[in-house]
């Protein structure tokens, strides 16, 4: 059934430009001092620069709630996260050059310090490098149940690794030893 034959076609999308009166017209000899005053209404209904929509301007935009406009959680600051935790990981990654170095050119069975300090060095700045991809890629807010089990294997991992790193240290050649060994070979 055609809108020509129900006669809805005639109607549809037809509006005159001029129909829309939403201001009312003022009576001659107003001055325009009132005429200003009157069309405040309409002014203020516009959106200004320090507006969105009605709502004032929030620096970082509105906030929905439930939805993907939800803030991060914020935790109270702590020396341990931000810029002092980048700046120990910059500290422990420039620290490893001359502890490797120093590995390289020493004998192990001499320097069981050094052989702890490379073990403990070397298992930190591997667990901070897989923390920082699974913080980036695995985040707990999206993979609620893959991003902690993660971080749990990533734990147990180091664990593990500085376990082994003792083992080797104390029963084996240890790691000054076997750095000093893949030097020379």
């Amino acid at each position: 059934m055609s809108f020509a034959r129900v006669g809805l076609r005639s109607q549809m999308g037809v509006r005159s430009l001029h129909t829309c009166t939403s201001t009312p017209r003022l009576p001659r000899g107003v001055s325009r001092a009132l005429a200003m005053r009157a069309s405040a209404v309409r002014r203020d209904a516009t959106v200004s620069a320090n507006e969105t929509g009605g709502y004032k301007y929030i620096p970082g935009g509105p906030v929905l709630k439930g939805t993907v406009n939800d803030a991060a959680e914020t935790y109270p600051p702590h020396k341990s996260h931000g810029s002092y935790h980048w700046t120990f990981e910059r500290l422990l990654s420039a620290s490893l050059i001359p502890v490797m170095g120093t590995a390289a050119v020493s004998t192990g069975s001499a320097h069981p310090i050094l052989d702890g300090l490379l073990a403990v060095s070397l298992v930190v700045h591997s667990h901070i490098g897989f923390d920082s991809i699974l913080i980036d890629y695995l985040h707990p807010r999206k993979f609620a149940l893959l991003g902690p089990l993660a971080k749990w294997v990533l734990r147990a991992v180091t664990g593990l690794a500085v376990w082994g790193c003792y083992e080797f240290n104390t029963n084996d050649i240890g790691l000054t030893e076997l750095v000093a060994r893949l030097w020379k070979a």
